[in-house]
């Protein structure tokens, strides 16, 4: 694959259709797109944003984004699945950039064929990044054995190594574990993954049952409630904008299937054409409205991030609530724009395996990511008001 390989180049147009003819059928199934992942990675798709020397082609951000917009118009669960892969290199760009290469072993074991996933997620876990209920025992030799129940590990059924996190100590000693394990007999996934949407995702559960972590495969240690290590903003970077991109291609597709379906009605009783129909043109139109402002924020997102360490720095106090904004507003106009395609679809758009009803079972998940609407608004409130006393 040339190092300089384009979207067209990973993603061209050909596997595009594949992936989008399978998605009905993983969805009706509730089964992995594992066919789905292993022709990415055959495109060289996982490999995108390492280093040339490393056989990626060097994608930045503006890159990832537009190309992972592109992979969910034709198959969300796929794009999600695969997304979790995406972030951990994305965040190890973050990291260069900075001039920090703690993820330089990560790197490497991507070039080879490794396939990542993201194990933070926790029941009932509100501090996400800032605490853990997973146990991590500090073994003789520098391994850690991790205890706990990890939620929504898209990918699941996929990946060869799970970046977790666990806490090790008490009280002011208590630290957090973050690292790299590969699958073993300490870890299991779930079967527990039979949701409305994103079926394809496989985003089971996954227990981790004295888990072993290898003292080399730790590549961070910090206080609990640690906020500014340049990890973190890594973490919140790469998922916010890159998940965010996820529902902004649902949308996209849900305004092209809108139009096209909207474009081939008739009203029987007067033989007009629906798509010249004032209010069913306003109400699209301002769906696609909407579409066209995520075009803009994910370009300045992305322009912003590839900048890191030399225009940009990720100690702007805005960076936070730019980030929540966009991924919030990606999936609530996701949610809008889907429920737009099903209403000017007409009645058949209701039935089961119509892909207008798919993308807006889809569309749904965006309301369970971090950051949630709550969470999302507490932070632009902070931001401009300060803390609540």
């Amino acid at each position: 694959m040339s190092p300089s390989a384009g979207i067209d180049d990973l993603l061209p147009s050909s596997l595009l259709e594949s992936i989008r003819t399978r998605a009905a059928v993983h969805d009706a199934e509730n089964s992995f797109a594992q066919d789905d992942l292993d022709d990415l990675a055959a495109s060289g798709y996982l490999l995108a944003m390492l280093p040339q020397e490393l056989g990626g082609s060097d994608w930045g951000f503006g890159q990832t984004i537009a190309a992972q917009r592109r992979l969910a118009a034709h198959a969300p669960g796929t794009a999600l699945a695969v997304n979790m892969h995406l972030v951990w290199t994305g965040v190890d760009r973050v990291l260069r950039a900075l001039g920090d290469d703690r993820l330089s072993g990560m790197r490497h074991a991507v070039a080879r064929g490794e396939r990542l996933a993201f194990g933070v997620s926790e029941p009932g876990n509100k501090a996400m990044l800032f605490d853990s209920f997973t146990t991590a025992e500090p073994l003789e030799n520098g391994d850690f054995e991790l205890t706990g129940t990890k939620v929504f590990t898209s990918m699941g059924p996929g990946w060869t190594r799970l970046g977790v996190f666990g806490k090790t100590g008490e009280g002011d000693d208590a630290r957090l574990i973050h690292g790299f394990i590969p699958r073993q007999p300490g870890v299991r996934t779930g079967s527990d993954w039979d949701a409305l949407g994103m079926r394809a995702s496989g985003s089971a559960s996954t227990r981790l049952d004295r888990a072993l972590l290898k003292a080399e495969d730790v590549h961070s240690l910090m206080a609990v409630g640690e906020k500014t290590d340049p990890l973190i903003f890594g973490i919140f970077a790469a998922f916010l904008s890159l998940t965010g991109s996820v529902y902004a291609g649902v949308a996209d597709r849900a305004v092209e299937l809108a139009a096209q379906n909207l474009s081939g009605r008739t009203d029987r009783s007067t033989g007009n054409a629906l798509a010249a129909d004032e209010l069913l043109r306003f109400g699209l139109s301002d769906t696609a409205m909407d579409v066209l402002l995520l075009d803009d924020a994910s370009v300045a997102l992305a322009s912003d991030l590839d900048d890191l360490g030399r225009a940009t720095s990720p100690k702007d106090p805005s960076w936070f609530p730019r980030l929540v904004t966009f991924r919030t507003r990606a999936g609530d106009v996701a949610r809008e724009a889907t429920a737009t395609a099903l209403r000017v679809s007409g009645g058949s758009s209701y039935s089961r395996g119509s892909e207008a009803e798919r993308l807006f079972r889809d569309a749904a998940a965006s309301s369970f990511h971090p950051s949630d609407a709550e969470s999302a608004h507490r932070t632009v409130a902070d931001w401009l008001l300060g803390p609540r006393g």
